[in-house]
């Protein structure tokens, strides 16, 4: 069972979500929450697995909301809903330490899967968003680069690990990364998980902002 906080200034809106989450024996909603004020502190409450979190409220928004959330180290994770327009929002919230993301017009069972997958601490970027976030990151972080040679975190990687980094950072999943290496799924899983270990990411987004504030990764078209 993956309990879910629903947080939306919009009545309407929780009520929908919290209709489809109903209808799923897996999810449970445990609270709403209809600024980002109270979303901070109905998960510390009620430490729910998820937090499905809006991005512009009146008051705290849900950006600000997400870092109070992430820096007090629960077992929560959020996951942002956000649309085409709003790009400097979606980067404002990687760097806050969001789970995932995903568009307010996402099918249900997208929103389903994206909350099951943030719940058990993997990251999910909605499929359309994926190479617009990355161009427009690229643009956005020359300011945050760091000399890749300066950091020992690389420097703990071996050479596969690093080239699965830079493949991570490109946006690649899981299985694009086998096809491209002939190696299994599991053995490309376990060099994931290394590889977040050893440069103390918390998920794969957070691995991308790695990659990129590193020199390491920019989009491309292959």
């Amino acid at each position: 069972m993956t309990t879910v906080l629903i947080v939306d200034d919009q009545p309407l809106q929780r009520y929908g979500f919290h209709l489809l989450l109903d209808s799923v024996p897996e999810t449970d909603v445990v609270g709403e929450a209809g600024h980002g004020a109270e979303a901070v502190r109905k998960t510390a409450e009620l430490r729910p697995d998820v937090v499905l979190m809006d991005v512009r409220m009146p008051g705290m928004d849900g950006i600000e909301a997400t870092r109070c959330i992430v820096a007090a180290g629960g077992r929560s994770h959020v996951l942002v809903l956000t649309t085409f327009d709003l790009d400097e929002y979606v980067h404002a919230a990687l760097r806050a330490g969001a789970s995932g993301f995903l568009l307010k017009d996402a099918r249900p069972e997208e929103l389903l899967a994206g909350i099951r997958a943030v719940a058990v601490g993997d990251a999910v970027i909605a499929p359309a968003l994926t190479r617009r976030l990355l161009e427009e990151y690229a643009r956005y972080v020359p300011s945050h680069r760091t000399d890749a040679a300066e950091d020992p975190r690389l420097t703990s990687l071996t050479d596969r690990e690093r080239e699965i980094l830079v493949a991570v950072g490109k946006g690649w999943t899981n299985g694009e990364i086998a096809a491209r290496f002939v190696l299994s799924e599991s053995t490309v899983k376990t060099h994931v998980g290394r590889v977040l270990a050893k440069i103390g990411a918390r998920d794969r987004i957070q691995a991308v902002i790695f990659a990129y504030d590193h020199g390491l990764a920019r989009p491309t078209a292959d």
